[in-house]
């Protein structure tokens, strides 16, 4: 390991020399970053392959995370401050003249996810890697990420995110290490030697190869995997077809095989994206078992004891296809029994639900399902028809033509957690209520968590500094200590500390929004942040409303007493969800408006910040004031932005959803603002269908005057846009209950007004809400995970 400046800056001529042939000072700051992550690459080399021996050696079990996406953001700052050299690397950089900070602004965040889910991902493996578990990663190497976001007369459009143009320098490509994804094709079964054997025959071969990204344990001396598929064609271009002029059919075959590792969640809507999406799903699931059993048993393992040595978690439904190809695999290929197979099966894969919305419950057709993957629909079925013999009384994982891939989940995992304890609930006593009431045992509740070590430490160092010299510097490794932050909270003087903190924050955030966006806005306004992926049970819709409303206040006159605020929304609408690409350009007409009024555009401005992504977020967490979580109350599972606006001092305006009732418990009643309905409520009204739209937009003449400025004319150079989401609250009777909720969010909002105000008070509440944040560390979550989920210390 590098232990001094000049020894680095030794390393890092040579190494550029070497890439480019000339001295470091010719060399373009790309080279320069290449040159630097290569040195870094060389340092990780060594600690990856003693993290891999050490935990054969010492008979650890093995954790694979198996997830569509990982959201790992930009790893070169993670890296130096996990290894325990920045400080050194920094000093070393200067010696050339190079700025630390322009090799990190060099760096092109990995295209490999898009929301919540890849982020938890990407904290969860980071949280491994903290904690010594050998626990890796198993995804898609995606060439174009889901997609680049850019707005063109406040639209959203959807451009290629090319983020693999340039070499990606924290892989390692593994190609002897491929193996074969088959797809299509039929069956036979003969019996040979006295046991019945399936032949594949006919199928389409496409190559998985294999890249991997070092993930690294801060100051331990651990490197797990990341591994990334990507699908390389077999068969070469069809030359007889290309000279007869045939172009596009004689690349077929590649352009299909390759498709399949193009692009993050293809458009769903047409036939043709769902099948991609399924060969998505199976070719991550058979490549990364074929890995995982091959490894094992490589090692000498026994695959009677497969349980005991491998923990497999399902993140989503995405991945449940592993049930079927392991059995697949201990069946067809290693002959074991049925009920061998399913008891090591059952015993190794674990599944985390992390929705209850009806769409996002995956569905595959069953005909689809036997076209394109023959072996597994007999693997499913035969599931399928043991489950009805023995549990005839519960959901059916079959019927009407659909597979449904959360109940393939329950049927085959020994644990189903939820990712909240209100989201627990909903799936024991809602969603999978007859299976929780057979095997209460299988159901646990874990609630989410966010890498503390991204999203405070590294997105917010000056606060990160003035905890460590009020409480010292072992909350980093042991973030619940946080708490101790509780004994300064009547310290005006600290308090006046930890509002320079966020003031500049706000700052250089406003600097930001000038620069990209040449919108000037108001660092001394409150900063009230709504950023996560655009949808309607998110309920944008609600925030937006209320804007509209304080602008009508300030054009009636009635804003004598308005605390002036700055709106920052960010997030991507799915490219085939119409519904919210529409939020998106209202937001837009809606910051028009206000900007063409110079009454308003000194009290409130709504700024869209495009392409939100991991970078954007660190700059986002920080400088926030107020963290919208106004879910319509059951919707969301968890959430996690909540947690990290939370971490770095943001007070919470929400629902009584997902992790906000972690939250609140946490943080007290008094450090948060809560308002709308109860998750009771909202399910009753599910139920029994009594809930009337019409009725709550006709008594309230402020709610009727926003609601029908959505299509009257109110927005000028957009006549027509926005009926569909008029359309939403009235004809389709407002299932999110954006017009229930509307009253109750603006008396709160007035009354957030207020306490803002008091700087005091305020300053109380953002650090109450940093000194309880400890708890949501995704440390925590995975030290649950693996006490309780992955019986890494014994069994549970």
């Amino acid at each position: 390991m590098i232990k001094t400046a000049e020894e680095f800056q030794g390393a890092l001529k040579k190494k550029i020399r070497k890439v480019t042939g000339e001295k470091i000072e010719r060399a373009s700051r790309h080279e320069q970053y290449l040159g630097l992550v290569e040195v870094l690459m060389d340092e990780l080399s060594e600690l990856w392959v003693e993290s891999n021996d050490r935990h054969y050696r010492e008979d650890a079990k093995l954790v694979y995370y198996f997830s569509m996406e990982f959201l790992i953001g930009k790893l070169l700052d993670q890296v130096l401050y996990a290894v325990g050299i920045r400080d050194l690397v920094e000093s070393g950089l200067q010696g050339f003249s190079i700025s630390l900070n322009d090799m990190l602004d060099e760096e092109k965040e990995a295209g490999l996810g898009n929301g919540g889910l890849g982020r938890l991902a990407a904290c969860y493996l980071d949280s491994m890697a903290a904690l010594g578990i050998s626990g890796h990663g198993m995804g898609l190497r995606y060439t174009h990420g889901m997609f680049e976001q850019q707005i063109v007369k406040g639209n959203q459009v959807e451009v290629p995110d090319d983020w693999l143009s340039d070499a990606f320098s924290w892989e390692v490509e593994k190609p002897t290490r491929s193996v074969v994804v088959r797809f299509g094709g039929h069956v036979r079964g003969e019996e040979v030697e006295g046991r019945w054997v399936y032949f594949h025959e006919g199928y389409d071969a496409i190559r998985a190869v294999p890249y991997d990204v070092p993930i690294v344990g801060m100051e331990n001396g651990q490197v797990n995997t990341l591994r990334l598929w990507r699908a390389v064609a077999m068969r070469d271009m069809d030359i007889d077809a290309f000279h007869r002029g045939e172009f596009i059919e004689a690349v077929r075959h590649q352009s299909e095989a390759e498709a399949i590792s193009q692009i993050l969640y293809p458009n769903d809507q047409s036939q043709e994206g769902r099948i991609l999406r399924l060969k998505q799903q199976y070719f991550l699931v058979a490549a990364g078992l074929e890995t995982i059993i091959g490894r094992f048993v490589g090692r000498g393992g026994e695959l009677s004891r497969l349980s005991e040595s491998v923990a497999i978690q399902i993140n989503d439904t995405h991945p449940a296809l592993c049930i079927a190809e392991l059995m697949r695999i201990l069946i067809d290929e290693k002959g074991m029994d049925w009920e061998s197979a399913w008891e090591q099966t059952k015993n190794t894969m674990h599944y985390t639900n992390h929705t209850i919305m009806p769409e996002a419950l995956e569905e595959w057709s069953y005909e689809t399902m036997k076209n394109l993957l023959p072996r597994i629909t007999m693997i499913l079925d035969e599931i399928h028809r043991r489950d009805r013999i023995e549990n005839p009384e519960l959901d059916s994982m079959m019927e009407w033509g659909k597979i449904k891939m959360a109940t393939l989940s329950i049927i085959g995992s020994r644990r189903v957690n939820g990712v909240a304890k209100l989201h627990t609930e909903i799936l024991k006593e809602e969603l999978f209520a007859a299976r929780y009431q057979k095997n209460p045992d299988q159901f646990d509740s874990i609630t989410n968590g966010v890498s503390h070590r991204r999203f405070l430490i590294g997105a917010n160092p000056n606060l990160s500094r003035l905890i460590s010299e009020k409480v010292g510097e072992d909350w980093k490794k042991k973030p619940e200590l946080l708490q101790c932050l509780t004994d300064y909270s009547e310290e005006n003087g600290f308090l006046d500390q930890l509002h320079r903190v966020k003031q500049g924050n706000k700052e250089e955030l406003a600097a930001i929004i000038q620069r990209q966006l040449n919108i000037l806005v108001d660092p001394n306004s409150i900063f009230d942040v709504q950023v996560k992926r655009i949808h309607a049970y998110k309920r944008q819709l609600l925030n937006i409303l209320h804007i509209m409303h304080l602008y009508n206040r300030i054009v009636d006159d009635h804003a004598q007493e308005m605390v002036p605020r700055t709106f920052i929304f960010a997030g991507k609408a799915a490219p085939g969800y119409y519904y919210a690409k529409r939020l998106i350009e209202l937001i837009h007409a809606v910051s028009e408006k206000i900007e063409a009024n110079p009454k308003s555009r000194d009290l409130i401005r709504v700024v869209f910040m495009p392409n939100f992504n991991v970078t954007l977020a660190e700059r986002l967490y920080p400088a926030a004031d107020l963290s919208e979580q106004i879910s319509t109350a059951s919707r969301e599972a968890s959430g996690t932005g909540n947690m990290k606006f939370m971490m770095n001092g943001a007070v919470t305006i929400g629902t009584l959803d997902g992790a906000n009732v972690e939250i609140y418990r946490e943080a007290g009643w008094d450090n948060m603002f809560i308002f709308g309905m109860k998750a009771d409520e909202v399910l009753r009204y599910y139920r029994d269908e009594s809930y009337h739209a019409l009725e709550e937009y006709q008594k309230d003449p402020r709610l009727k005057r926003v609601v029908d400025q959505l299509i009257n004319g109110f927005f000028e150079r957009r006549v027509g846009a926005f009926q569909p989401i008029f359309d939403s609250l009235l004809l389709e009777n407002d299932q999110f209950f954006v017009l229930r909720d509307f009253a109750e969010y603006m008396e709160t909002q007035q009354v957030v007004s207020r306490y803002y105000r008091d700087s005091y008070r305020w300053n109380r509440m953002q650090l109450a809400n940093i000194a309880h944040s400890g708890f949501f560390s995704s440390d925590r979550s995975i030290q649950e995970y693996a006490a309780r989920i992955w019986r890494l210390g014994g069994k549970s």
